[in-house]
């Protein structure tokens, strides 16, 4: 990470990673099969048995959302493994689904190889069921081993997520941690801990809120404290937003997909609010996605192509206070996507787009992605003005997206401050 006339600037990893603006979260595990989001280590791992475990369905889900990659819950806080490790017994390999010898993380990597989407892993650093948990050197060892075996097992990770939840109070060896990120998968984001290269929005709402700044010298947690972490220095961090399809994390046979308006809302202030949205979408207990779930990501995925699939791009002309934008023609427009220049670091403060002296949008980030609707008009040229040292657009694409209105978040829903431990 390197600076320019000040400015912190991201690396072409953090670059690529922010224009892919969409993954998809798969939380699976034993809580699956239980009705639990935390649950405490004791589930007996002989539970886990998803007899119809198909990874290339959860993968083809996830790309017909839009996204470019996956973050698969390797182990979450029950330190249930996904994987056959070495270091415990409590994974796949003590239980029925495929005599033992399954592996769900191999088979979301080789799902992910084959429909070309990035794979990322997720591993808890707290582990409710390993015993030598207590025992803060022994720990920070047997976690070493597990995080080894996932960055040389599975190929190439585009992301590692380390979640702070439940962490509150311990220190672990992060120098020792990093190490094995830095030695094996030097290309992987890291998620909010450690030597982070993206952080946690702070919500698990999945929306942002402008500004959205990528360079912060500090990062929340978790959603269950107010608990933040303290960097000795500002780093470039861009923001993921969070959210799950349904209620919950881990599938429950009560919950329902959240509605198509609700999911609309969320993309406008995640991926159009310049943040990545990591929508979870979790596995039920045949191992599949569940049939409401795929539709409503279908009509969700439909709803966006129709509104965002047939860009207008437009011709950018630098002036001395932003940018005249020239379509070529006269053209009908009720949306603009505007893209900052980032290889010099995030520099706009303030934006506003104009239809000669009629102010059509204003906001102050743009960042890797930025959406504004505006009542439908036939336009051939706007301007832009911008705020900020060097500020610089490096596209606008106009969208005829049938539709100026945003969908509001639902105003009685957020998700639980409170630990749900049972």
């Amino acid at each position: 990470m390197t600076s320019t006339a000040g400015t912190l600037t991201p690396t072409p990893e953090q670059l690529r990673w922010q224009h892919w603006g969409l993954g998809v979260f798969f939380h699976f595990g034993l809580n699956t099969f239980h009705g639990k989001e935390w649950s405490d280590g004791t589930l007996p791992a002989a539970s886990f048995d998803p007899a119809e475990l198909d990874a290339r369905q959860w993968v083809a889900v996830a790309k017909q959302a839009g996204a470019r990659y996956v973050v698969l819950t390797a182990k979450h806080h029950d330190g249930f493994c996904l994987w056959p490790t070495e270091t415990t017994d409590y994974s796949v390999a003590s239980s029925p689904w495929k005599d033992g010898r399954g592996d769900v993380v191999g088979e979301v990597a080789e799902a992910c190889a084959e429909a070309g989407l990035g794979l990322g892993l997720y591993l808890s650093p707290w582990d409710r069921n390993a015993s030598c948990y207590d025992d803060p050197a022994a720990y920070d060892d047997f976690y070493v081993r597990q995080l080894t075996e996932l960055c040389t097992r599975y190929g190439p990770l585009v992301e590692l997520w380390f979640d702070g939840a439940g962490s509150q109070g311990r220190t672990y060896d992060w120098a020792a941690i990093m190490d094995v990120v830095h030695t094996h998968q030097r290309g992987a984001m890291v998620f909010n801990m450690g030597d982070p290269t993206i952080r946690w929005v702070g919500n698990e709402d999945g929306y942002a809120e402008d500004p959205y700044r990528y360079v912060i010298d500090h990062t929340k947690m978790d959603n269950y404290t107010v608990v933040t972490t303290t960097f000795s220095e500002a780093l470039y961090l861009p923001i993921e937003c969070d959210v799950s399809l349904r209620r919950g994390w881990f599938w429950q046979p009560a919950e329902q997909p959240k509605d198509l308006d609700h999911l609309l809302a969320i993309y406008y202030r995640s991926v159009g609010l310049g943040s990545n949205l990591l929508l979870n979408i979790p596995p039920d207990r045949r191992g599949l996605i569940d049939d409401a779930d795929r539709a409503r990501v279908a009509e969700w995925a439909a709803e966006l192509e129709r509104r965002f699939g047939d860009p207008i791009p437009a011709k950018l002309t630098e002036t001395d206070d932003g940018v005249l934008i020239d379509f070529g023609a006269e053209v009908e427009l009720d949306h603009l996507a505007l893209v900052e220049e980032l290889v010099d670091g995030q520099r706009i403060t303030g934006h506003a787009i104009f239809d000669q002296d009629q102010q059509l949008a204003a906001g102050q980030s743009v960042g890797s992605r930025r959406l504004h609707a505006f009542p439908a008009r036939r336009v051939e040229r706007l301007s832009i003005k911008l705020e900020g040292d060097a500020a610089r657009l490096t596209e606008v694409v106009g969208y005829a997206a049938g539709t100026s209105e945003i969908p509001e978040l639902p105003a009685d829903y957020r998700a639980t401050t409170t630990a749900p431990i049972d």
